[in-house]
C-alpha cells in the first residue's frame, strides 16, 4: 500500500497522533494522578514503625496483634532482651521503641539513656506491669516519652505511641494522676522522692521490715524517714497517715 505522501509522511503522523493522545488527556486526570502519587509517598512517610521488646513471648504476641489492627502502625521487629532491643533499633532505625521494663539482662532505664542518645530519632514508650509512679518518674526522666500499664494497653498503647512521633509525653492516667499527687507531696510538704515512697508504703500496711526489703533500706533507716514524715506533716499516728495517703492521691484509684 503507497501514503499519498510517503513514509516520512506516515511516521510524523504517528508521532503527532501520539503526542496528542497525551496532551489532550485533560488537565484534572493529570493532577488527579499526581496528587494520588503525592498521597502515596504521604501515608509511606506517615507509617509509625515499631519494635517491640519484651521478655515474654504471649505478651509480645498480644502487643503486636494489638499494634497490627492500627492503622499507619507496623511492627518491624521484636526483641526478648535488651541486647536485641538495641540491636534492632540500630538496625532497623524505628519510630518508636515499646519496651518493657522487666527485661532479664540489664536495666531498661539505662536502656532508655543508651537510646535517648545514640538513637534519638526512635522514641521509647514503656510498657509495664509496674504502675507505681517512682518508675513512670525513672522512666521519663531516663528518655522515655511513653508509659503505658499493660492492663490498659489495649486503650493507651496506640495513643502513646502516636504522641510519642509527635515528641509528646503520654502516661498512663491513673499512674498521672499519683505523679502529681506525689509532685504536691514533695512541694507543698518538703518530702522527698524517698519520704514519699515510705508514707505510700506505711499507707498500705507494709511493716518496717517489709518496707526496708522492697526499698533496699535497714528497719532502722525506714524508721528515721518515717519519723520525718511525722515531724513534717505534723501528724502522730498511722491512721493519720494514711488518711493523709488517700486524700492526696498517693494510693492511686
Amino acid at each position: 500500500m503507497l501514503y499519498p505522501h510517503g513514509a516520512g509522511w506516515f511516521s510524523w503522523w504517528i508521532g503527532r497522533s501520539a503526542r496528542r493522545s497525551v496532551l489532550d488527556v485533560p488537565s484534572h486526570l493529570h493532577l488527579a494522578e499526581a496528587s494520588e502519587d503525592h498521597l502515596t509517598r504521604g501515608a509511606a512517610q506517615a507509617l509509625i514503625r515499631v519494635v517491640l521488646a519484651d521478655d515474654h513471648e504471649l505478651m509480645r504476641n498480644s502487643l503486636r496483634t494489638l499494634l497490627e489492627r492500627e492503622e499507619g502502625v507496623r511492627v518491624v521487629a521484636e526483641a526478648d532482651d535488651l541486647a536485641g532491643a538495641i540491636h534492632q533499633v540500630e538496625g532497623r532505625n524505628p519510630n518508636v521503641l515499646v519496651l518493657d521494663l522487666g527485661m532479664p539482662d540489664g536495666s531498661s532505664f539505662e536502656t532508655i539513656c543508651r537510646l535517648h542518645e545514640q538513637a534519638p530519632e526512635t522514641q521509647v514508650v514503656v510498657v509495664t506491669a509496674q504502675d507505681d509512679p517512682a518508675f513512670a518518674r525513672r522512666s521519663l526522666t531516663a528518655g522515655a516519652l511513653g508509659f503505658v500499664v499493660k492492663d490498659n494497653a489495649d486503650s493507651e498503647l496506640p495513643q502513646a505511641l502516636r504522641a510519642a512521633v509527635r515528641g509528646e509525653q503520654f502516661v498512663s492516667p491513673r499512674v498521672g494522676a499519683r505523679l502529681d499527687a506525689v509532685d504536691r507531696a514533695l512541694t507543698q510538704h518538703r518530702l522527698t522522692p524517698r519520704e514519699v515512697e515510705v508514707l505510700r508504703l506505711i499507707a498500705l500496711g507494709h511493716t518496717s521490715v517489709e518496707m526496708g526489703r522492697q526499698l533496699g533500706l535497714s528497719p532502722r533507716t525506714v524508721e528515721t524517714h518515717r519519723a520525718h514524715i511525722h515531724k513534717k506533716l505534723g501528724l502522730s499516728t498511722r491512721a493519720e497517715l494514711v488518711r493523709y495517703a488517700l486524700g492526696h492521691g498517693l494510693l492511686g484509684g
